[in-house]
């Protein structure tokens, strides 16, 4: 019967969500931008991203740019773990406890792997560049460049080991890094950025990226034009200095350091937990060839 088929089957089985499936694993959407991928109706799209929702592989968020917007976003985690599920539906053999080398890639959460990186991933989840490829160079951005993308950029390039060409930029850059992102980046990842300052993006609008990566639904709307076609991937990730528990207002940085113990610093190492996992499942993609030159 097909309601004994496995939850994954049975939601990825069909052609429409299977396109939505496969467009959103490349970043995050809005409903009319997935109907004009899509080539399908507004109604028909907005039905079978409903059932992707129900079935828990896909989230939205309000778009902080246009309440009215919601963005769409692909929980590969929860994919990796629904794909594993299916595997053993149909043999237990396939169960990736009895076969390493089926399971899904995963968050590395045990600190006694490494002290200061409770939220790390496992050292082999980085995969090597060709031997002839250049390094990717990558471009984050967010509005005020104070706290998700300069996060994103020290997270990359700490994942990487400096394989991958890391750059932030904002469109409207602050005075000074957020302080509850330093201490994040210091406390959870063992990073110091202290000495890092905010940048305009049109100090790189000259540049040369593989990647253009938005992780602000406001910037994502007023990105300059850069050279060579660089891939354009969105993340629509709240600013954590915006969130009510840290009391810091729109996005304003606060007075003073906050501690690992703090409601605020909670909020921004929830949103560093959420960007190292969405770089986690964007290093496969840098590195599965070589950069175009």
């Amino acid at each position: 019967m097909a309601n004994s088929l496995p939850v994954f089957l049975r939601l990825a089985a069909h052609p429409l969500r299977w396109r939505l499936l496969t467009e959103l694993a490349a970043g995050d959407y809005r409903v009319r931008e997935l109907v004009e991928l899509a080539g399908q109706p507004q109604n028909l799209v907005s039905y079978h991203l409903r059932l992707l929702r129900d079935g828990g592989l896909v989230t939205a968020r309000r778009s902080t740019h246009d309440a009215r917007d919601s963005y769409y976003h692909l929980d590969l985690d929860r994919c990796a773990h629904a794909l594993a599920t299916t595997g053993a539906a149909l043999h237990p053999a396939l169960h990736p406890a009895l076969h390493p080398a089926l399971r899904p890639p995963t968050l590395d959460r045990s600190p006694a792997s490494r002290p200061h990186e409770p939220g790390s991933h496992a050292p082999h989840a980085v995969p090597a560049l060709p031997p002839s490829a250049r390094r990717p160079r990558v471009l984050f951005a967010c509005t005020g460049n104070s706290a998700r993308s300069p996060i994103a950029e020290a997270l990359l390039r700490h994942r990487t080991g400096g394989t991958v060409e890391a750059v932030s930029a904002g469109s409207h850059p602050r005075q000074r890094l957020h302080p509850d992102a330093v201490a994040v980046l210091h406390e959870h990842y063992g990073l110091d950025v202290r000495d890092r300052h905010p940048r305009h993006l049109d100090t790189v609008s000259g540049r040369r990226f593989d990647y253009v990566i938005s992780l602000c639904d406001r910037v994502r709307e007023v990105f300059p034009h850069f050279p060579g076609n660089p891939r354009h991937l969105h993340w629509s990730i709240p600013d954590p200095a915006a969130d009510p528990t840290t009391g810091s207002g729109s996005g304003q940085a606060a007075s003073a350091p906050a501690t690992s113990a703090t409601s605020a610093t909670s909020a921004f190492a929830r949103t560093a937990a959420e960007i190292d996992t969405r770089i986690h499942y964007l290093l496969p993609i840098l590195t599965s060839q070589e950069a175009q030159t």
